[in-house]
């Protein structure tokens, strides 16, 4: 099982693909960002997102994959452009037959944490604890991304213990 988590964005998109390893423990497999900035206007941005997510998903052939949902923005313009990036992101996954879940930032934080207000360094060493790594990933938005695919790991786990009720 390969779960991709995004944390999508206009400028820089976060990725975090994770898996089970024998003994049932969320495991890394890669991580990184899709950055568009070099792309100049908007069209071109979401044009190179969706050819990188392509790439990404013929790549690693994710199972499940999760998107942060939209929070609302004092910057109404990002707000915008972050929302036409998911729609790309939502349509490239749908292309791939890939369901989406999709976590609000205080959910991602609530499976990640236990603590639905955890700052931003509570959530990245618990990535780097859970996935047993050396260092919190960098950037932001790639620890981010594995915290979204660690969310949804827990949300299959649970619903599949409740399926076997």
């Amino acid at each position: 099982m390969i779960i991709l988590g995004i944390d999508p964005g206009i400028a820089i998109t976060g990725y975090g693909l994770i898996t089970l390893n024998q003994l049932n423990e969320p495991e890394l497999i890669t991580y990184g960002i899709i950055n568009s900035t070099a792309e100049g206007d908007t069209s071109s941005r979401l044009i190179y997102l969706y050819h990188e997510l392509t790439e990404l998903i013929g790549l690693y052939r994710p199972d499940y994959c999760a998107v942060e949902k939209l929070f609302f923005q004092k910057n109404h313009k990002t707000a915008m452009a972050v929302s036409e990036a998911r729609g790309v992101i939502t349509l490239c996954l749908a292309q791939h037959q890939l369901q989406i879940a999709e976590y609000s930032p205080n959910a991602v934080k609530q499976a990640v944490t236990s603590y639905g207000n955890a700052e931003k360094i509570q959530v990245q060493e618990m990535v780097k604890l859970t996935l047993h790594l050396d260092e919190i990933p960098k950037p932001d938005d790639a620890a981010d991304a594995l915290a979204i695919a660690i969310c949804h790991l827990g949300h299959l786990q649970m619903q599949r213990l409740m399926d076997e009720q």
